[in-house]
Formats: structure tokens, sequence, C-alpha cells
């Protein structure tokens, strides 16, 4: 199903709009952050929101960069460089991931807490929007190495965080052992502090430390609730479904394997290591467990006796880029790194919905291309939120002294995204514009009635 263009759903727009200038801000359209700001003053646009609520989402509150050394193995002292942005706090706690990435910059950094505001308004649990990075290969270093990476980079961020003002959480290249260091390492250094609060410094820890049941599968059973809610609108069903994935890391084996599980085909898989296509259907928890043992897609199959890579039950054929992104799906799920879908890409996808499991991963002129091919999105901001949400469960329960049963963090999960498909739903009916514009100005529209009871300090 297609719908027609109009001029409303032309999110990013070829008019400069005037906030940029009286901010000062670069001139590149394809500068992620502009091309984030540039999504969100277009809704602001649509909402006929007020001045003073654009200038201030289109810019973080706070922008904290850090630099601090770190012993390697071999006794050398190597200097990393980390960020934390906060961007919005107006409807509670910043919250946002840390990642560990060596492309970690402060424009990426910026575009992911914003995106992060948005996306907690748009679920409305009680957040503002941040995030945090370092600037480091993971891959290149050890454990132990990593663990004091992680506790100094905790270290360095402390006075800018609080378990009632901002909370990390894990992101790409992070887990939750990450976070068992992390929030270790912020309640040895504040000995004030009561345990149990300190507790809630970080959320997506393990269970055994305070982590919730659900929380690892989290952001994949949220791209699989919109998903579901949405395919009515889309005449679509399950059961037989297509489905191809981008990235086979938590977020996008997490959906693969639900969605198997729920009767769709998931047909194709591509990562940093390869792509694969088994127009069967993938048994995607061996692909999962496979991914897991080798650190990605390729050769799966070929340790199960089918060393030509052919079809089988077990594996798939090993495919080159162009092949993943031609693969005829129904639903393709970009669930890898920011800017991955460029025009190039989107021109050769062959399915009727992206849902985006990764945040941004199109780049402006691939989300062109997909908008002028009539091929529906659903946004990061909505199909992305799950990971927040039970984040947000585990602060709950932290701060609550009590521990949900997995169904009852799955329901209520499933209650907070499919609210939040509707919002999105109703707002492009009511503007007649895409879902990522609607999504926004659903997001929006919370936050613009939200300043308008509070005021502006003083």
């Amino acid at each position: 199903m297609t719908t027609a263009q109009t001029p409303a759903s032309n999110v990013i727009s070829e008019a400069r709009d005037p906030v940029f200038d009286e901010l000062d801000f670069p001139t590149d359209p394809d500068n992620l952050y502009t091309q984030t700001v540039a999504v969100t003053l277009h809704a602001a646009e649509l909402l006929d929101l007020r001045h003073r609520v654009r200038i201030i989402c289109a810019q973080p509150k706070n922008e904290i960069m850090v630099h601090f050394p770190v012993r390697m193995d071999d006794g050398h002292h190597r200097l990393f460089k980390g960020y934390r942005v906060q961007h919005n706090n107006v409807l509670g706690p910043y919250k946002g991931g840390v990642r560990f990435h060596p492309e970690v910059h402060l424009d990426d950094v910026k575009s992911l807490a914003l995106l992060m505001t948005m996306k907690c308004s748009l679920v409305r649990v009680p957040y503002g929007g941040a995030k945090g990075g370092v600037k480091v290969n993971p891959r290149e270093h050890t454990p132990d190495e990593m663990q004091r990476i992680t506790r100094r980079f905790a270290s360095a961020i402390s006075p800018f965080i609080g378990p009632d003002y901002d909370i990390p959480a894990p992101d790409v290249g992070t887990n939750a052992q990450t976070m068992a260091w992390f929030a270790d390492t912020y309640m040895m250094s504040q000995p004030q502090s009561n345990t149990q609060d300190a507790l809630r410094i970080v959320t997506g820890k393990p269970v055994e430390f305070g982590g919730s049941l659900g929380r690892e599968k989290a952001t994949g059973q949220g791209v699989v609730d919109v998903v579901v809610e949405m395919l009515p609108e889309f005449n679509l069903s399950i059961e037989g479904m297509r489905v191809s994935v981008l990235g086979f890391g938590n977020v996008g084996s997490w959906a693969a394997r639900i969605l198997a599980d729920m009767g769709a085909k998931v047909v194709a898989v591509m990562d940093h290591t390869g792509g694969l296509r088994n127009d069967e259907g993938f048994d995607c928890d061996a692909l999962a467990a496979h991914t897991a043992k080798t650190g990605g897609v390729a050769g799966f199959g070929q340790d199960a006796g089918s060393g030509s890579g052919q079809n089988t039950a077990q594996g798939g054929q090993a495919i080159s880029e162009d092949e993943f992104y031609q693969t005829p799906v129904d639903v393709f799920i970009p669930a890898a790194l920011e800017q991955m879908i460029k025009h190039r890409q989107a021109a050769m996808m062959n399915c009727k919905i992206v849902a985006e499991g990764a945040n941004s991963p199109c780049d402006p002129s691939g989300d062109r291309e997909l908008q002028r091919r009539g091929i529906e999105v659903l946004p990061a901001i909505l199909a992305n939120a799950g990971g927040v949400t039970v984040s947000y469960f585990e602060w709950v329960q932290n701060k609550s002294c009590v521990i949900w049963d997995a169904e009852h963090v799955d329901t209520e999960l499933n209650r907070h995204m499919v609210m939040a498909a509707r919002r999105t739903r109703l707002a492009r009916q009511r503007f007649k514009c895409d879902m990522r514009t609607a999504a926004f100005a659903a997001a929006l529209e919370h936050i613009g009635k939200t300043y308008d009871v509070r005021g502006i300090f003083p």
C-alpha cells in the first residue's frame, strides 16, 4: 500500500527554516544533526508550535566533553574522548544510552539526544532526552581494558549525572556488563548516597544487579509491537510476511526471533561480516547463537554441514550488499548504525515498509528516495522506543524496591508501544503527512503543552 504524497509529507524541506539562521547552524543539509532538527522544525510548523519551544528543541541544554587517560594492559596510557549531551528535561530526568564506537562524534550524540527527547515524549514516559559516548573500538581492547575505560568514563561524567537527574543506559558497543561497571563506579564514588538510590544511576543492568526482566529484548520487542499494530494499515498480516534485517546485534536479532516465532519469514540478513538469503526463512534462534559465537552472520550453516553455503533449513546463500537490498520483502528492518541507507540503497530496496530499529538509519537523500517511491517508514522515535520504555520500568522497579515478572514487563511495553503507534496514526490522519513527521508532531505536541503549563523560568 502506498500513500499519496502531499506538500506536508516532504520531511526534509527544501526551504531552510529561519531557526537555523537564528541559531547559526551550518549550511550542510546532510549533516545528521541538521537533518534531525529539520524534521523537528517541520513538525513544529505543522503544529504552529510557539517560537520559544522551537528554539529550545533545536539545541541541547548541555553539551559535556571529557578527556580521560586509561592504562592499557601493556602499562602505557591512552587518552580517550567522551561525551554526554543533555538535550531537554522538561518532561523529567535526562535519559539516554552510552555508546562505545570509533566513529562517535558530537553531532551524532546531539542527534541521538534529541531523538531520545522525542522518543520519551511519544511513548509518554516521564523522561527527557540525553546521550553519551566514548570514541573507542571495543573490539580492539581486552575485557580488562574495557572495564577500566568504562569506569574512568563513569568517573569523569559522574558530576553531571544522577539517579533523578540523568540516567545512562546501554547502546551500540555497550551492554549489561558495561552498565554494571558503570553503576558500581558511581556507587563507590558517591558514599553519601543510599545504595538503592545509587543503583538507579543506570538502566540496562544485569538482572542480578537490579536489572529488569525483558530489558535485553526490549528494543527488538518494541519494533515488533509497532509493526504488528501497523500491519492492518498496509493490508499485511504477520503469517508468512517476508522480512529482511540489516544488523544482527541485540535489536535486529531479537526482532527477527520474535517475528519468526509469530509466523513471519526472515529471508535476508546482513551485517559487517556479510549478507545471507534463505527464501524458506532462517532459523533465527540458531542464527543468533551463531552470531554470538562468531561475531557476525557470515558462515552461518557451514558449521551445520552445509559447507557450500546453499539454502538449507539452517543456513543461507551468501549474497552481496546490492543483492541484500534488492531482496523482495514486505518489511525491511534497519537495526545497525545511523545513516546507512543513502539514496543508492533506498533506490534498490524492494519492500513495502521500513521499520527503523536503529536510530536515524536513513540519511536525508535516502529518506527522500523512500518517500518518492511511496515506501512507508515507521520512524525510530516510534519503532526504536522499546528500550527506553523498559529502562523506565527498570528505574521504577529500583525506585519502588519491587520486581516485575517478564509477562508484566511485556504487557506494559506492548501497551506503551501500541498507544504511541496510535498517536502517530492519528497525527498522520490529522496533518495528512508521512509517518516520520506524524511521530514528531505527536511527540512535540506533548512537549509544547508541558511548556505552556510550566512556562519559562524566570
